[in-house]
């Protein structure tokens, strides 16, 4: 029995483990530190903007190309801040098209 508890205990931490890297966000707000954004995915409700503050000490230029969400940051430099409303309820790839290493997912739902 004690074997069994070990590994619904040893499934459960691998579960919210998994959880952790998806988030709802209630702030509405993704940093930029270390060169990575600090969710790899989050749900946002449709129509509701999402910031992106660049806490780091090098510029980056957040971007998507995914249709119905596109968008295109520009270079953004450390200590600033860009709102983005994402208007087409689908998964969102983002990116920061200077450091190709950062990378995330925003479900936009309706």
């Amino acid at each position: 029995m004690p074997r069994l508890a070990l590994v619904v205990l040893s499934v459960s931490g691998v579960v919210l483990g998994a959880l952790s890297a998806v988030a709802l966000v209630a702030d509405h707000t993704v940093h930029q530190q270390g060169r990575k954004f600090s969710f790899q995915s989050v749900i946002i409700k449709k129509g509701t903007p999402l910031t992106f503050v660049n806490d780091d000490t090098v510029p980056h230029n957040v971007a998507s190309t995914t249709k119905g969400n596109e968008f295109d940051l520009g270079s953004q430099p450390p200590g600033t801040s860009t709102d983005v409303t994402f208007t087409e309820a689908r998964e969102v790839q983002v990116i920061c098209a200077i450091h190709p290493r950062m990378r995330m997912m925003v479900s936009v739902r309706d």
